[in-house]
């Protein structure tokens, strides 16, 4: 195993370079520390500066004197530190993609990994599926339904699997990916008799950003548990605004629940009835007649229950401006209630 020190000692050995280092946002005694943020390379007139990465974690490394031979040193290093670190380890090829889709691979290693298994300058997107049993055998169907022998199956954790899917852009066939979503979801339930529940991240444009489609698929998975949602197929996109309400702190949350409502709002929220019929309205997209036929009731039943969740709240829900609004102050008390 090779640690900081050993390859401290190899870079002296090989390069005759005498290399200090320090971790990003410490202050080491015995050790010169810049004093000014930067991206890549700098110096303070008397040693260069540069910044590398070692196991996911950033630190500045240092080299005395100021040069252009040090800012090519500082250059290379980065890169020479990063090969230490992958010989650590021999990873399986999905072991590898793994960490690539959760982000915990170098630039070098991800453009190692496309260049090796002809991935460069290929779109994709990331589907999550949470399969509770025969998760083998889900692999399987996964892998006979691939697209293409670009596309990756492989299972993340206990209970999720996932399928990279490599999106050919030259190609006159369109499928999007949340009709390829449903399409491996109906495949499941027909050949393994298995309901599973399909979370579709974005498609970005090369593997390096392939991390932001899984994270958006799993996001995609666990907002559509605690909200509910309606179906076994379900996009980031459905929850950008609950993404946005997240990043507030708990106790903002509980004040703009409060100023945003009436008085006897929670008599809704705590109303798992009338909440879930909300719900089915703005999912059929504010349309009576689909709502009632979802819920199996009675149209008049259906306009009772709207008018009182009106007279409770003030907001008519019928009305696309109250219907946005009563959707944020749902979300604000879901977030609050996990």
């Amino acid at each position: 195993m090779f640690d900081l020190h050993k390859i401290k000692e190899e870079i002296l050995t090989t390069m005759g370079l005498s290399l200090a280092f320090y971790a990003e946002h410490t202050r080491p005694e015995g050790v010169p520390v810049c004093e000014h943020a930067f991206e890549r390379i700098t110096d303070d007139g008397q040693r260069t500066y540069f910044r590398f990465l070692y196991k996911n974690v950033g630190y500045i490394g240092i080299l005395e004197g100021v040069s252009e031979e040090n800012n090519r040193y500082a250059l290379l290093l980065p890169s020479f530190i990063e090969c230490f670190t992958e010989r650590e380890v021999e990873l399986s090829k999905n072991d590898r993609f793994k960490r690539i889709l959760k982000g915990e691979c170098s630039s070098m290693e991800i453009h190692k990994y496309a260049t090796k298994y002809s991935l460069r300058d290929q779109a994709c997107f990331v589907i999550a599926l949470h399969i509770d049993k025969h998760v083998q055998e889900a692999l399987a169907v996964l892998e006979q339904y691939g697209g293409n022998s670009l596309d990756t199956a492989l299972q993340v954790n206990e209970n999720t699997c996932v399928l990279a899917r490599f999106v050919d852009e030259s190609s006159e066939e369109y499928h999007s990916s949340m009709d390829y979503a449903e399409f491996l979801v109906q495949s499941l339930k027909e050949e393994l008799g298995m309901d599973v529940h399909a979370g579709v991240g974005p498609t970005v444009k090369e593997l390096k950003d392939i991390a932001l489609s899984y994270a958006g698929a799993e996001n995609a998975l666990r907002y559509a548990e605690v909200f509910n949602q309606r179906g076994n197929v379900h996009s980031y996109r459905e929850f950008i605004l609950v993404k946005m309400l997240e990043g507030i702190p708990e106790n903002k949350m509980a004040e703009y629940l409060t100023e945003l409502s009436e008085a006897h709002v929670k008599e809704i929220f705590e109303d798992e009835e009338m909440l879930d019929t909300a719900e089915s309205f703005l999912q059929s997209s504010l349309n009576v007649s689909e709502t009632a036929r979802t819920l199996f009731m009675h149209r008049n039943t259906l306009l009772y229950r709207l008018d009182k969740i009106e007279k409770t709240t003030g907001l008519n829900i019928r009305s696309f401006s109250d219907a946005v609004s009563f959707r944020v102050l749902t979300i604000l008390h879901k977030l609050l209630k996990r």
